[in-house]
């Protein structure tokens, strides 16, 4: 819960621009190809567990940002991905989204519409 509640004010309060020394390079290096470890798959259904007890509203990219840290600090190699709506669809859904991935595995943030990314933080 701390993790969510840090990371939707990182999102409110600092400039994207400063992220990379919270969240790690904005190169769009892979993580693993292994995909998710079960430590991983356990992290990530604690965030959501914890998002939905939280008395304010958390959308996909603190919850991202949360999960992402915490694999950061437990070495755990991840890549939290900020995307954009494909422009036909625009309107429709939310028209950014964020998730994380290991090895090609989105394990926060699946969501089935296509999204194109904007930057990786690995």
């Amino acid at each position: 819960m701390a993790r969510l509640a840090a990371a939707r004010l990182l999102v409110a309060a600092v400039p994207l621009r400063r992220w990379r020394h919270i969240l790690g390079d904005g190169q769009g290096k892979s993580a693993d190809s292994q995909g998710a470890s079960p430590a991983a798959r356990a992290l990530a259904s604690a965030v959501e567990r914890a998002a939905v007890r939280l008395p304010f509203a958390t959308k996909c990219l603190p919850r991202a940002i949360a999960l992402h840290t915490m694999l950061r600090r437990r070495h755990l190699r991840s890549c939290l991905v900020i995307a954009v709506s494909d422009p036909r669809r625009r309107g429709e859904i939310e028209d950014l989204h964020a998730w994380v991935e290991i090895g090609g595995e989105t394990v926060i943030g699946r969501i089935d519409f296509p999204f194109h990314p904007l930057i990786r933080f690995s």
